[in-house]
């Protein structure tokens, strides 16, 4: 046989590829086939919030533009400056100087001199790359007088300072170096033979005052392209007007937004298939992890998958149906449905999840064009509905209370329409109010009216025993309890009793106490083929097993059984009652045939004597069986009182234990002792003292 797991799996990719198929139509975004320079052939909108990466560099770029660089002024380059002109000439004079005393003691040649002064000013002129002589330039600055290097002198360093002292950039040098120069030619104090000279060691001492300082400036820049907000086309936003001219600009921003029908993305399609996958691995973790009995978890897990898969059926249905309408018409779509079915199926961890997970599918299929990833009004109205059933639908022991479950979802679904109406700031007339409000109130109702409709399809395929089916079993008007009633009224006294102390017994150890009841209300069904030959239905005293021999009583009496089971699969009960009533005598013994038998000194076999069985296999079937004994034997002891209860109860539960009745359930020596507990309890309850009134005169 398939092991469970295997076949979790398998549901589960078949449950998550059904939904993949269905919700691909609701990723893909509308496109148009178009191209620049045509009209539009309607108003095309932006589906999403986009940054246009192109205009943002744009402004940017554009900001940048805009910030003005920050220069440094140095105000000690006018010093500097005019330092080295003055060093220029102190050379000179040395060399003059020296010129002067080797003409009074040894003549020398020109062109030494010159030598000599190109030495003496090589490191200025190799520092300053305009700083160039010619020799006859060098001569002329030798042979002219102290008087006239003193006034050119004197006009330079002025000047240089004058000039220095005025920002200066770099793009300005080559125009301040020209205005030095203009000004040395109109002095007229400055000798024609040194003219040029003098030029030259202007031009040179010219720079700029103000350097770009990189650092702030660039830091400037950063700060402006920083303050330029991104460009976004904003969800909603139109792009172009139906008629208008798709211009470059248009078509871009339309390629931007994937709008083109020459572009196909993946990125779409790989979400949903992460969507699918979170979904499916949270039911794998539901079921995998579950504690729930093997046969139990394997129809739950159908009945989960199968719920699911028809809710996001039901979904795609609506969305398929919203383009004919104006208002949103998934407020339609019945909230609790899935809820409430797993609910009741299967427990209510699956139905808190399937709540949560039907409401992101919801996102996606209800999702609209100008809405973000997932449409989260529907997703919130479908989580609130749904989880507002789960919280007022714990007891169903009564159809009222389902009713009583989808009036509560009905007015939670009302509140979030109110809540989204108002949100959405926008102004809607009488009939789109009008239309909300039923669709909320509609919602509800369709919720409990589909469950209802859809339970007994689903209790028929999985034999599944609802709450639901069981309240129904329980009515006084079924046809196998009226038979009951009418056939072997002592048998169903003795029925409404067990049941009450077996639904006792199950609630205080957390067993199904309304699977229990109703069992005990059937488990002895089988008495309605031979009624007289069970005591509690002996009425007028005779009792027909004095005239048979213990073999055939015991056969009778044993055959109870079998006979109940096989009526109650003729009615097409579940097979939990059908279970319970094999079960509630497990394999014990008819002692009190047993020993008859042994009187009469014949050879006696054990196993005619002892029920079929099968032995309680659940705890419900357990407590069934002590219930069933411990009421037939406190009901036939005389003046019962507390401490005899308790001793008789002890004692029928002791003899189950060390007949093994309870070795293939899972009730425990703990639950034991709590089920004596409470059966002793009730039990005092029914056979309390009473006064004794004193007669009448």
């Amino acid at each position: 046989m398939i092991s469970f797991r295997t076949l979790l799996i398998v549901v589960l990719l078949i449950t998550g590829f059904l939904q993949f198929f269905l919700m691909l139509g609701n990723i893909r975004s509308t496109t148009y086939d178009i191209q620049a320079f045509q009209l539009a052939p309607e108003t095309i909108r932006a589906v999403k919030t986009i940054e246009d990466t192109v205009k943002t560099e744009q402004e940017r770029d554009q900001a940048e533009n805009a910030v003005e660089s920050v220069y440094l002024f140095n105000e000690e380059t006018a010093e500097h400056r005019s330092a080295l002109v003055t060093s220029i000439f102190d050379i000179i004079r040395d060399v003059r100087k020296e010129v002067k005393l080797n003409e009074e003691q040894t003549p020398v040649t020109i062109e030494n001199h010159i030598s000599q002064l190109r030495e003496k000013l090589k490191d200025i002129m190799e520092s300053q790359t305009l700083l160039i002589f010619t020799n006859s330039q060098l001569q002329s600055m030798l042979v002219a007088t102290d008087a006239e290097l003193k006034a050119a002198e004197s006009f330079l360093v002025k000047e240089i300072k004058t000039m220095l002292e005025e920002p200066i950039r770099t793009e300005n040098v080559a125009i301040k170096r020209t205005e030095i120069e203009t000004q040395i030619r109109q002095q007229s104090s400055i000798d024609e033979e040194i003219l040029s000279a003098i030029i030259i060691i202007g031009r040179a001492a010219i720079i700029e005052t103000e350097v770009l300082d990189e650092i702030r400036t660039r830091e400037q820049v950063l700060k402006a392209r920083e303050e330029v907000d991104p460009t976004r086309i904003l969800q909603g936003q139109i792009i172009v007007q139906e008629g208008e001219l798709i211009d470059r600009e248009v078509f871009r921003q339309l390629e931007l937004l994937g709008l083109l029908n020459n572009q196909t993305s993946t990125k779409p399609v790989i979400g949903l298939t992460i969507l699918v996958i979170l979904q499916m691995a949270f039911m794998y973790i539901l079921f995998n992890f579950s504690e729930m009995e093997l046969q139990n978890k394997r129809k739950a897990l159908f009945v989960t998958a199968i719920v699911y898969s028809f809710a996001i059926i039901l979904m795609k249905v609506i969305s398929l149906l919203s383009d004919q309408f104006d208002a949103t018409i998934a407020f339609l779509y019945p909230t609790a449905l899935a809820t409430m079915l797993v609910r009741l199926l299967a427990n209510e961890k699956a139905a808190v999840l399937v709540t949560i997970l039907t409401a992101a599918s919801a996102g996606v299929i209800f999702h609209e064009g100008y809405s973000a990833v997932l449409q989260m009004d529907i997703v919130l109205y479908i989580i609130f509905g749904g989880l507002s059933s789960v919280f007022f639908m714990r007891s169903m022991e009564k159809r009222s209370h389902l009713l009583k479950a989808c009036g509560i979802v009905s007015i939670f679904n009302l509140l979030f329409i109110a809540f989204y109406l108002l949100m959405s700031q926008t102004n809607y007339d009488l009939f789109e109010l009008l239309f909300y409000a039923v669709a909320g109130i509609a919602s509800g109702i369709l919720s409990g009216a589909l469950t209802m409709g859809l339970l007994p399809f689903f209790e028929s395929a999985f034999g599944l025993l609802s709450t639901m089916r069981l309240i129904e079993l329980s009515n006084p008007n079924h046809p196998l309890l009226k038979k009951l009633l009418t056939e072997t009224p002592g048998t169903y006294h003795h029925s409404v009793m067990v049941a009450n102390l077996a639904e006792a017994g199950c609630e205080a150890i957390g067993a199904d106490g309304l699977l229990a009841r109703v069992a005990c209300y059937y488990h002895d069904i089988g008495k309605t083929r031979r009624p007289a030959f069970f005591i509690e239905n002996q009425m007028s005293g005779i009792n027909p097993h004095d005239s048979l021999p213990p073999e055939r009583s015991a056969e009778i009496i044993i055959a109870h059984t079998t006979d109940g089971a096989q009526l109650l699969e003729k009615h097409k009960m579940p097979k939990e009652i059908v279970d319970i009533t094999l079960q509630h005598h497990g394999t014990s013994t008819l002692k009190f045939f047993l020993h008859k038998a042994k009187e009469d000194g014949k050879e006696v076999d054990e196993r005619v004597f002892s029920y079929p069985g099968p032995k309680p296999q659940t705890k419900e079937a357990a407590i069934i069986s002590i219930a069933d004994s411990v009421e037939a034997a406190v009901r036939s002891m005389k003046q019962p009182n507390s401490e005899k209860i308790q001793q008789l109860v002890h004692s029928i539960i002791q003899s189950r234990v060390q007949e093994h009745q309870f070795d293939e359930c899972d009730v425990s020596i703990k639950e034991l002792k709590i089920i004596e507990k409470v059966l002793c309890e009730t039990l005092n309850g029914i056979f309390h003292s009473r006064i004794e009134y004193p007669k009448e005169g």
